[in-house]
């Protein structure tokens, strides 16, 4: 609900007595509030304002109504069944009163105060109406009060549903709760303080007050007497049609003639017109309080609107001759990404690690499984060569090396490590393939038949490439089991071999203890590590560079090709329809980018206007 009202003296006779305090304590503060909302800024950012709870029938329609000079719907039982917000908006001085009440798609404008009761009486939809309104100076809600037990047609779970609806509201930083609480009753027993110490435990946005002091026994004064107390319209004065006025009188007339309460009024601490000014007290504490936090929310916020408007990127141009250099410009830009990440160049803003660190780990992995194999190999490779030459020995003397046992040895060595080598060629693939995806959603996205065109090619060339590194790799083996090496390297690693094998015979005495018996397979031995060496030193980078040969180089410069050929086909224009949604989107975007900024202004301007 929307409510304008001047400060003139309403129809009844009742100036408004929150705006008796509000020109100097409240006006700098609500000035910057009522600023931000005219913007639109609650759309993105919470703002303060001032909850009324209780329970069912606790008298909070009677606060919110002395407060604001509205009559509101009255009655007994659950009268307030969704939310009610006051927005208070202050004009000049012999401007009429009026008020505009907003529900759902509905608009109705008021021309009297007592006419409001009437009018938000049909809002009664609690499931659905959790209406959300914005105030220009002021936001006054009015919560239903908490029901035990559903009467009627209300549904079972009423209680629930109540709870639910209050907490929504009292739960954030920048509302203050207004707990309404009978004096006649167990103050330690009402659920709507036990509500507010949950979310407020430290009562820093909670204010209570006790209503109908003059309903409280007699004798029982003195338990209720340190708490604020206001006395505003009962049910009996509604129905006599008691204006507001004469109700406010009939208050301080109250507290005036009663003997235990008459301390509480000179103290200030009792009356609506007391508790009017300690709320704009509060809310004016509360806003202050807020304005740091306020401010680093709309940084913030900005920030993450002027990143993913970015990502948007800008709509697509009207003129038929721009929109192909539109093309040109996306296709040309994702192009470019891509040969940023070809060359391990691109762009880590998010923090996440580049392409290539990926595929680098992924080489490392490689290289350790071969090494892993060098030592299982050195561990285990006497025992190898003594069974292998028990089973295979032909004709020729100890100490003579037989080739054909060397060279089948080795062919069955680095025969084992072709499935971790293929295994290396799908864990790249699988990573480019993301990258590839993440990128052209990212650019495309916006523009679903682009996207969908850039699919094509993604997958088909990459399945390509794949294809033809499969077979170098497979090619490689095969290459492999053909023995060869340069005489003089295989010479120096033999011979790096021979040290390292005394070496550890002469620190460990029983680690080579072969006898003349079997000095053929120590000699064979020998000569399968340094080859194995050679060859563990070869395929370390030779699988890594056809791998990357063809799974990045080669696949990214044909997809380049495969994107440029889009353009200034017959179908060029089309690929540019941008997605409804997304322009909407940025449509959104741009205009929350536009409060944002205007609100950082304001903020910046009275913070440093009341430093």
């Amino acid at each position: 609900m929307s409510l304008k009202k001047n400060n003139k003296k309403i129809s009844e006779g009742m100036s408004n007595t929150l705006n008796q305090h509000y020109e100097d304590k409240v006006r700098p503060y609500i000035d910057l509030v009522d600023s931000l909302r005219s913007l639109g800024v609650e759309k993105d950012l919470n703002l303060p304002a001032i909850a009324v709870i209780g329970d069912q029938s606790s008298g909070k329609s009677s606060v919110l109504e002395a407060l604001s000079g509205v009559a509101l719907p009255r009655g007994t039982g659950i009268v307030t069944c969704c939310p009610l917000v006051l927005k208070l908006k202050r004009v000049e001085n012999g401007a009429s009163w009026s008020a505009v009440l907003t529900y759902k798609d509905q608009i109705k404008v008021l021309q009297r105060p007592s006419d409001v009761g009437s009018a938000v009486s049909s809002a009664d939809d609690l499931s659905r109406d959790q209406i959300q309104r914005r105030s220009r100076d002021l936001t006054l809600i009015d919560l239903p009060g908490i029901a035990r037990v559903a009467t009627g047609d209300q549904p079972i779970d009423i209680e629930k549903k109540i709870k639910d609806l209050i907490e929504k509201f009292i739960k954030r930083q920048e509302t203050i709760s207004l707990v309404v609480v009978p004096a006649n009753i167990d103050i330690d027993t009402t659920e709507a303080l036990k509500m507010t110490n949950k979310v407020d435990p430290n009562g820093q946005r909670t204010l209570g007050i006790l209503t109908k002091p003059d309903l409280v026994d007699k004798g029982a004064e003195e338990s209720v007497v340190n708490t604020v107390n206001n006395l505003c319209r009962g049910q009996q004065d509604i129905n006599e049609n008691l204006s507001l006025s004469n109700a406010l009188q009939n208050e301080k007339i109250f507290f005036q003639d009663h003997p235990h309460f008459r301390p509480l009024l000179e103290e200030r601490k009792a009356t609506v017109p007391v508790l009017a000014e300690r709320l704009t007290s509060e809310l004016v504490k509360h806003i202050n309080n807020l304005l740091p936090q306020l401010h680093k929310q709309v940084e913030d916020k900005l920030e993450k609107t002027v990143i993913e408007l970015r990502t948007l990127g800008d709509g697509v141009p009207k003129e038929e001759t721009e929109k192909n250099y539109f093309l040109i410009r996306k296709i040309n830009n994702f192009n470019q990404v891509l040969s940023d990440v070809m060359r391990a160049e691109e762009d880590t803003q998010n923090l996440k690690p580049k392409v290539f660190n990926e595929i680098r780990y992924q080489f490392r992995k490689w290289n350790k499984q071969l090494d892993d194999k060098a030592i299982r190999l050195a561990e285990n490779i006497h025992d190898e060569v003594e069974e292998y030459t028990k089973n295979c020995r032909g004709k020729e003397l100890p100490g003579f090396v037989n080739y054909r046992t060397f060279e089948n040895i080795v062919k069955n060595d680095v025969q084992e490590m072709e499935e971790p080598a293929i295994q290396l060629l799908k864990d790249i693939t699988v990573i480019v393939h993301s990258c590839v995806n993440k990128l052209v959603s990212s650019h495309f996205e916006a523009f679903p038949n682009l996207l969908r065109a850039a699919k094509e090619p993604i997958e088909d060339l990459l399945e390509q490439e794949h294809g033809k590194a499969l077979e170098k790799i497979q090619s490689q083996f095969k290459m492999e089991k053909i023995v060869y090496s340069q005489d003089g390297l295989y010479s120096l690693k033999l011979e790096a071999v021979k040290q390292k094998s005394e070496s550890v015979k002469m620190q460990k005495q029983h680690y080579l203890n072969i006898s003349t018996v079997n000095a053929d397979v120590k000699e064979m031995a020998q000569h399968l590590n340094a080859y194995f060496q050679i060859t563990s030193d070869r395929l370390a980078n030779q699988v890594p560079l056809i791998v990357q040969y063809h799974v990045l180089d080669q696949y990214f410069s044909q997809l380049q090709t495969a994107m440029l050929s889009m353009i200034g086909g017959q179908n060029a224009m089309k690929l540019i329809r941008e997605d409804s949604g997304v322009a909407q989107r940025r449509r959104s975007l741009k205009d929350r980018l536009e409060r944002l900024r205007t609100a950082r202004q304001l903020i910046a301007k009275f913070l440093l206007s009341v430093s």
